[in-house]
């Protein structure tokens, strides 16, 4: 595409409690190689560290970087807060802890011309920063960990159900009323079901990387996958048909372990084959994923793989029927295309 057709693009972060890496996520959007206009908006939740400071530092620092308030903390908020304050034709979404590659704003922009998809996206590459949370990434980044998601494990170019984060067209955003604020997760998902049933096109490509920094505990990865799983249930309520046998997995998984633990102890020794298969099989499987990582690190990937499986397949079997019927009763567009001037 010629420089001079370049469109300007806004880049949304919903930022919470980001102290530790916004500034970085931000430089990364600055310096992209990138010669069209760009401006980024960051919807500010109620933090309680030094995420609202480091973000009015950001401003005073580049004309280009501008805040939005985000009161109810939840990231479906601040997206459509950031997508409402925001106005170039193409949307950029970033997390706080997302490292963007150098050219990925321009390779986006590419993609959404080439393709005339809605919504183009990459590889979430997960990358720690120690001994856990390199293990974590490397739990996320394996088949055994994730499935077949290619936005984690990566794979050819092609239409996707969903990818991660994502560079949208403006008017498709503001065709789907923006993100559903219900969706406290899995709202990616669910816009891109929404934008995939209407007749747009979700587009995968390896080309468009984000370094991702995983969850620093067990108890933070823990809470994480329970709620990726409470919400993808919601989803599948909320939208028929939405859901495979990927999904199904750990919910499986941890009913099969748990009946096992029960037969075990209370009739024959021969139920607890079950679990110890699956230690043993997450074991076995996390010595590829653990390659090339130091000792400390590849002792803890079956740990953030358990973590990770039973957490998500917990939340999926534990989700309350209601949170669907709440969604539906309150489902209303949250962004809506700029009325046209007037004299």
């Amino acid at each position: 595409m010629p420089q001079q057709q370049l469109p300007a693009v806004s880049v949304i972060m919903p930022v919470l409690n980001e102290e530790r890496h916004l500034r970085n996520a931000v430089r990364h959007i600055l310096e992209q190689e990138y010669a069209g206009e760009m401006e980024v908006v960051i919807a500010l939740g109620p933090s309680t560290d030094r995420t609202d400071e480091i973000a009015a530092e950001l401003v005073r620092e580049d004309p280009r970087v501008h805040t939005v308030p985000n009161p109810t903390g939840r990231t479906p908020a601040a997206l459509n807060a950031a997508i409402k304050a925001s106005r170039h034709p193409v949307v950029v979404r970033v997390d706080g802890h997302g490292m963007l590659s150098p050219n990925y704003i321009a390779t986006a922009v590419r993609l959404l011309d080439e393709t005339g998809a809605a919504n183009v996206g990459g590889i979430m590459h997960a990358e720690g920063e120690n001994a856990w949370e390199d293990a974590v990434a490397a739990a996320m980044t394996s088949r055994i960990g994730v499935g077949n998601a290619a936005f984690h494990t990566g794979g050819a170019a092609g239409p996707a159900e969903t990818v991660y984060l994502g560079v949208f067209r403006r008017e498709v955003l503001e065709q789907q009323g923006g993100y559903n604020e219900e969706f406290i997760r899995a709202q990616d998902w669910e816009l891109n079901f929404r934008i995939r049933e209407a007749g747009g096109q979700i587009w995968f490509s390896p080309e468009l990387r984000v370094q991702y920094r995983p969850r620093p505990s067990v108890r933070a990865l823990a809470k994480q996958y329970k709620d990726y799983g409470k919400w993808r249930h919601v989803v599948a309520r909320y939208h028929s048909g939405s859901i495979n046998l990927r999904y199904l997995a750990p919910p499986t998984a941890v009913c099969a372990i748990a009946a096992g633990l029960v037969v075990g102890a209370a009739v024959t020794p021969w139920g607890l084959v079950v679990p110890a298969g699956y230690l043993a099989a997450i074991t076995v499987g996390s010595l590829p994923a653990g390659k090339g990582l130091p000792l400390k690190a590849r002792a803890q990937i079956p740990l953030a793989l358990a973590t990770m499986h039973m957490s998500w397949g917990f939340g999926f079997l534990t989700s309350p029927r209601a949170l669907a019927r709440k969604v539906i009763a309150s489902r209303r567009p949250a962004v809506r295309a700029a009325a046209p001037a007037t004299d």
